[in-house]
């Protein structure tokens, strides 16, 4: 590392006073970090020490009890303390075996002062080299990140900020853009690369101090990940926060990057208009998907329409910006998307990339990753919906799915159902009442089947259509129904009776209940249709 901030047990014996001290025990440890220095002179610490304190004791606390001495060493030791000084003479003339054994055992420096010294100047020495250290560490990394944000300006590749971070710490440097080979600067051997990468996974269980990672994030989703390893010098917090601050820096080079892209695609929308269209061939198509490096393993597709209701004018930056979050969702599970941007719509365009046929399970998947993203709970002054249409096996009748997509839509902007998507071959018996309405009156034919009973309700307040819906549901079955109405056998017996005055005792009978729960559909399906003009109106 060209920068070391860490200081130890070792560069403090150099120092003045240290001159006529002695290590006694655990020499191997000398080189704990050092972050302060504190004196003891109390039989109780546990609540004093953070971690990596030098200690200085004259031992008047513990000089005539031998296990008193033990136990306050252990102590340091739980305590993570970096060494343990005594000075010899005023009430100390040496130090116990046991504590020297125990202090050998975990290689816990002791080290003896052969006469006095005085304590505050040690204090004083070495707290202000701790505090020059980090006044240097601060300065240092506002260089860094200064020089880093005006390098962003004009580097081209995130392989230069990888060069950058290499230069400022003489580490070794790894990055893995998701579900990607790692790349290491500077570049070495295979065999070198495969045993770093298995320390890398064992980091992730166990910590390893030579190791430290961070991830770096896109729209709520890790995009990439950053790494420093250094094999001879534990990683120290100084090389953690400029490792950050790379990080942070990556991920606006990222995101730059991704945006810049996107824009380039605007020149992609006539084709693609031309595509909806059913107007390229399939010759045409492929010759388009080979451009932009696209090989799909299947001929599967589907067209999705996204709309925000109601209606209001939003920026550039935030369709950019929605348009990435759906791109980058729906690549991860699997598609390769394509879209269209017109007025508050934005039609995408999903080619299945994958051998499997689970289409349907990974769209719903990406629609829900989307729904919870930070992006779009902040989106608060339009509501999104998503019209999925029917999934197609052939590259060149895309148009036959954006036909339905866009039926789906009209569909769903009169249904009440608050789920922001729907499948167009979820819709059933809606798509057909969506075609009858067009050239029939819906609201004659169901008046024909359900007058009775709604204008009974009306008046009663008899509940008899949610009794007849609940009673069809429940196959007949009387139980079932009174236990999903929540009411008694008899209150149910009595609504019974009511229905087939006013619907005819064979409202049961097969051709009769079909049509029955058709009507009951349409019914919904126009009452949902009023309330949205009712609410439109205000």
């Amino acid at each position: 590392m060209k920068e070391h901030f860490q200081l130890t047990t070792a560069d403090i014996l150099k120092r003045k006073h240290f001159e006529n001290s002695i290590v006694i025990a655990g020499e191997e440890g000398i080189h704990r970090t050092v972050k302060w220095v504190h004196v003891v002179e109390v039989t109780s610490i546990r609540n004093l020490l953070n971690g990596n304190e030098l200690i200085l004791s004259t031992g008047v606390a513990w000089k005539d009890n031998v296990n008193l001495f033990v136990s306050m060493v252990k102590e340091f030791i739980d305590n993570n303390a970096a060494g343990l000084c005594l000075e010899m003479g005023t009430y100390m003339s040496g130090v116990p075996s046991e504590v020297i054994d125990i202090a050998n055992d975990v290689q816990f420096p002791i080290i003896i002062f052969q006469k006095e010294v005085p304590f505050v100047e040690i204090t004083q020495d070495i707290h202000s080299v701790i505090i020059n250290q980090q006044y240097q560490k601060i300065s240092d990394l506002e260089n860094y990140s200064q020089s880093l944000n005006k390098r962003l300006l004009t580097i081209e590749t995130y392989e230069d900020i990888l060069q950058f971070i290499f230069s400022a710490l003489d580490v070794q440097i790894i990055f893995r853009l998701k579900n990607q080979e790692y790349e290491f600067v500077p570049e070495i051997n295979r065999q070198e690369q495969i045993s770093i990468i298995a320390k890398l996974q064992e980091a992730k269980t166990q910590p390893y101090d030579h190791i430290a990672s961070a991830p770096i994030f896109l729209f709520g989703q890790e995009y990439a990940e950053l790494v420093v390893y250094s094999k001879d010098i534990p990683i120290s917090e100084y090389d953690s926060l400029i490792l950050d601050r790379t990080a942070t820096a990556l991920a606006q080079h990222l995101l730059r990057d991704l945006y810049v892209e996107e824009k380039k695609r605007v020149e992609e929308f006539e084709w693609l208009h031309g595509w909806l269209d059913g107007e390229h061939s399939l010759e045409d198509i492929h010759e388009y998907l080979v451009e932009n490096g696209i090989k799909p393993k299947t001929s599967d597709v589907a067209v999705l329409i996204t709309k925000q209701i109601p209606v209001k004018e939003k920026s550039s930056k935030d369709v950019t910006y929605f348009k990435l979050l759906f791109r980058s969702v729906f690549e991860q599970n699997g598609f390769a998307v394509f879209f269209v941007e017109k007025r508050n719509e934005i039609t995408f365009i999903l080619l299945n990339n994958r051998t499997k046929k689970n289409l349907k399970e990974r769209i719903k998947k990406a629609i829900e990753s989307i729904q919870d993203s930070e992006f779009i709970r902040q989106q608060t002054s339009a509501k999104l919906i998503i019209a999925a249409g029917k999934f197609i096996q052939s590259l060149s009748e895309v148009h036959k799915s954006y036909q339905t997509a866009k039926e789906t839509l009209r569909i769903q902007q009169k249904m009440t159902n608050k789920q922001i998507y729907h499948f167009y071959e979820d819709l059933h018996l809606y798509r057909l009442i969506s075609q009858m309405s067009k050239h029939t009156d819906l609201h004659e034919l169901a008046s024909e089947y359900l007058h009775p009973v709604i204008q009974y309700d009306q008046q009663y307040n008899g509940k008899l259509l949610e009794t007849l819906k609940a009673y069809l549901e429940c196959n007949g079955s009387k139980q079932e129904t009174s236990n999903k109405l929540f009411i008694v056998r008899q209150t149910l017996y009595h609504r019974l009776h009511k229905l087939e005055n006013l619907l005819g005792e064979d409202f049961m009978e097969h051709e009769k209940r079909v049509a029955i729960e058709f009507m009951l559909l349409v019914h919904d399906y126009l009452s949902a249709s009023q309330f949205k003009k009712a609410n439109q109106a205000l």
